[in-house]
């Protein structure tokens, strides 16, 4: 099932369809001016359906809603979309995406103003990357969801957010078969010295920034 099956399944099949269709008008942080403008109708339509004014909309309906929605979603980037799709639990992940070519890491580096705080080496390509909640990822992932973080390819830059000393992630990339190309730590309280170490013992680069997750995908989800 697609993400727009499953979004026009739950409006369908819900006690309150006005509220379910708000709710994912929300989400996926759409106005109802944008939403009214993509389907050319009126904005009190949309008023009326959401308030429940009017009758719950048919099938058709809602399927003209969502597919609204979808390419609104998409013209804005379709980072929501991503994390829908990936198949990772949906609170732990902030965005995940694949290049459609191999991208130097210290291109993506000097992105996000990165600092090596290892002597791994940084001279590699990349085929992606994901960010993720670091604490909710380590207590949350099970084995194969961990696995889903890797997208396409493991050749890609995994990022952490809310990382206090940074063991755990680290921790849990050297006990798992896929190893990514690059680590990096959002906005770390600091970097713990066992982090560092298994980072050189893996020829993994471990990189911090102080940039936010909004930054870092603006900066590098199209990266050229």
């Amino acid at each position: 099932m697609n993400v727009e099956e499953k979004i026009a399944g739950e409006i369908v099949l819900s006690h309150t369809p006005n509220e379910t269709l708000k709710k994912w008008r929300e989400e996926f942080l759409i106005t109802k001016s944008e939403l009214a403008r993509e389907m050319n109708v009126s904005l009190s339509m949309i008023s009326d359906y959401e308030s429940g004014r009017r009758q719950s909309p048919g099938v058709s309906t809602i399927k003209k809603f969502v597919s609204a929605m979808v390419r609104i979603e998409t013209n804005h980037g379709g980072r929501i979309l991503r994390r829908y799709k990936s198949g990772v639990p949906y609170d732990a992940l902030i965005d995940l995406r694949d290049y459609d070519r191999d991208i130097n890491l210290k291109t993506i580096i000097n992105k996000i103003k990165g600092t090596s705080v290892s002597r791994a080496d940084t001279d590699r390509y990349v085929r992606g990357y994901t960010i993720v909640n670091g604490v909710k990822a380590i207590l949350s992932f099970s084995y194969s969801e961990y696995s889903l973080l890797y997208g396409w390819s493991s050749q890609r830059v995994i990022f952490f957010t809310d990382v206090k000393m940074g063991r755990s992630p680290m921790i849990a990339i050297r006990v798992h078969p896929l190893k990514p190309a690059a680590v990096v730590y959002v906005k770390a309280d600091r970097v713990d010295e066992l982090a560092i170490r298994l980072s050189e013992i893996e020829n993994i680069p471990l990189i911090t920034t102080e940039m936010s997750t909004d930054e870092i995908s603006m900066l590098i989800s199209n990266i050229r």
